[in-house]
């Protein structure tokens, strides 16, 4: 490795690690110094008798007594090393020991393979060893298991001190030294079983749990209602977890849960509103951050949950709405919607889910999506793990090549942009947004990229500005594979399913070229991008809705 490389991969780690909170540190250093010790015997524990009967919403992945899917890969798993094999990506076997089948759609079907499978993981999934024990699966299978075991009449005391035990592992390896979503799929794990169980035991977790809770909840869900992470797909993750902690407390009608619960209600109608704004017209999450679908609980679904929970939210979209603390806009003008990120990358202290794709956009015309964002299909530490996070996969302006958030390893930002609005506005039959952000300054040049979108109904206009000095820079483009694109010479035309055309129209010259898609884990969709060079610091893209087809 030579010099310069040593010198950039030490800024890195540097421009990362300034960032993180002293208790991440701290609780780094205790994981490697402290091994989780469970009872090796659990005494008779009994439980309580309310019965978790809301589910069946994500889809089937047993798919026999030992065939799985997960992320759209099909495995057999007949052999006890199967839940840790190593030909499978670290998330692939995260899944396995999830156990989200016990609670999907027509589970009751397969009760038989359910017993088997989790009478299996016992006897092949000793503690504390394996990716079974690491604390966020422990935190899914706690829950799903959970939810699971009244519902079904299970009634075997093996299954109940195999839940104790891992609520133990889990109450000593709670995971500060990350925080987010992780930090609070715990403290839910840790409420499920407390308020499953009966004893001291279980009343602590069930306080442990609560505390955790109580202090991320508020910090976790910003004024506006969005998830401080500013992924849609894990802003419907942890609103699902949410209502499943509303649902809980209505069932288990504990004291320690109906005094917070009217809380919780309240976070959750803000949530829904952010929701309802971040979503395309297909009803289905946009792609900012880590997003793809399939993943969390459809918006609709969750929309139908809240409402089987008494919960409502504003659904009326007017021409602009501004997500004033995530950092979101939705501009909707006749059939057009777009939606336009001026946010953060995510919390200073927790960007491993971001994205490099500050100022990025995307548009709908009706139920059809037309500039996708590249979307996520996979996580881990691959070259297309990285590639799927920088800018040039986004619908946003990349200059001399570099990201405008130095994204690097699978989940990791070292210099990030900050994101200023500017501007936003409607006017008579159009809106306009107008943002900059900094994250080109950290370049020889000190640049910076202002950016104001216009949407009437029969057009969009993305009007780019870059101050400072550079070489080369790039409006990138992404459209959807339904999306034909028609180029003659300097005009590039694109032809939606139903026929309508759409003209690109700018003063310089335009590209197009092959990329892919990824709406989902383990999906990867051929399409094409339209690239923009720059030859002024100025640059106007307009698309134009032709209306003679």
């Amino acid at each position: 490795m030579s010099l310069s490389s040593i010198i950039y991969k030490f800024s890195l780690y540097i421009h990362t690690l300034k960032f993180l909170r002293t208790e991440q540190f701290k609780y780094r250093i205790l994981r490697k110094l402290f091994r989780p010790v469970v009872s090796e015997r659990i005494s008779e524990v009994k439980t309580l008798s309310w019965v978790y009967d809301k589910g069946e919403v994500f889809n089937q992945s047993l798919l026999g007594p030992f065939k799985v899917r997960y992320l759209n890969v099909v495995a057999d798993i007949n052999a006890p090393t199967s839940w840790n094999n190593p030909q499978f990506e670290k998330l692939w076997l995260y899944n396995l020991h999830y156990f989200d089948d016990l609670n999907a759609v027509d589970n009751a079907l397969r009760t038989d393979w359910h017993v088997a499978l989790v009478q299996r993981w016992i006897a092949e999934n000793p503690p504390v060893a394996g990716n079974g024990w690491e604390p966020y699966p422990l935190s899914l299978r706690l829950v799903n298991w959970v939810k699971w075991f009244n519902r079904t009449g299970q009634t075997d005391p093996q299954i109940i001190a195999s839940i104790a035990q891992q609520a133990q592992a889990l109450s000593q390896q709670l995971e500060y030294h990350i925080l987010g979503n992780h930090l609070f799929a715990n403290g839910k794990a840790l409420v499920f079983v407390g308020a499953f169980l009966q004893g001291k035991e279980a009343e602590q977790w069930l306080k442990l749990g609560l505390d955790i809770l109580n202090r991320e909840i508020p910090e976790q869900f910003l004024a506006d209602g969005g998830h401080f992470e500013l992924s849609p797909m894990y802003h419907c993750i942890l609103l699902w977890d949410l209502l499943e902690l509303i649902q809980l407390a209505e069932l288990a009608k504990l004291p320690q849960l109906e005094a917070v619960v009217s809380g919780w209600r309240e976070v959750a109608v803000r949530a829904l509103h952010w929701l309802s704004v971040m979503i395309h017209p297909d009803g289905e999450v946009s792609f900012f951050n880590d997003s793809a679908m399939g993943i969390a609980a459809s918006p609709q679904q969750i929309f139908q949950f809240a409402a089987d929970l008494g919960l409502s939210h504003t659904t009326q979209q007017q021409p602009l709405t501004t997500l004033t603390t995530s950092g979101y806009s939705r501009l909707q003008q006749g059939a057009n919607t777009v939606l336009f990120d001026h946010a953060a990358v995510g919390p200073d202290y927790l960007p491993g889910h971001a994205h490099a794709d500050t100022l990025s956009i995307e548009w709908s015309i009706g139920l059809q999506r037309v500039l996708v964002n590249s979307g996520t299909s996979i996580y881990g530490v691959s070259q297309e793990r990285l590639r799927q996070r920088q800018t040039a996969a986004h619908n946003t302006v990349i200059v001399d090549q570099q990201d405008s958030s130095e994204v690097w390893s699978g989940f990791r930002v070292a210099r990030r942009a900050y994101a200023q609005l500017l501007d936003g506005k409607t006017l008579e039959q159009r809106c306009m947004v107008k943002a900059s952000h900094n994250g080109y300054q950290r370049l020889k040049g000190k640049v910076s990229h202002i950016r104001q979108v216009e949407l009437s109904a029969s057009e969009l206009v993305i009007e780019d500005e870059l101050t400072g000095q550079w070489q080369q820079a790039q409006a990138m483009f992404h459209l959807h594979p339904d999306v034909i694109v028609q180029q003659q010479g300097s005009q590039v035309r694109l032809r939606l399913p139903d026929g309508q055309q759409l003209l690109v129209v700018t003063a310089g010259t335009v590209q197009v070229a092959k990329t892919t898609w990824h709406p989902g884990f383990g999906q990867t969709v051929a399409t094409h991008k339209v690239i923009v060079p720059f030859h002024a610091a100025k640059q106007r893209v307009c698309f134009q809705i032709l209306q003679d087809q």
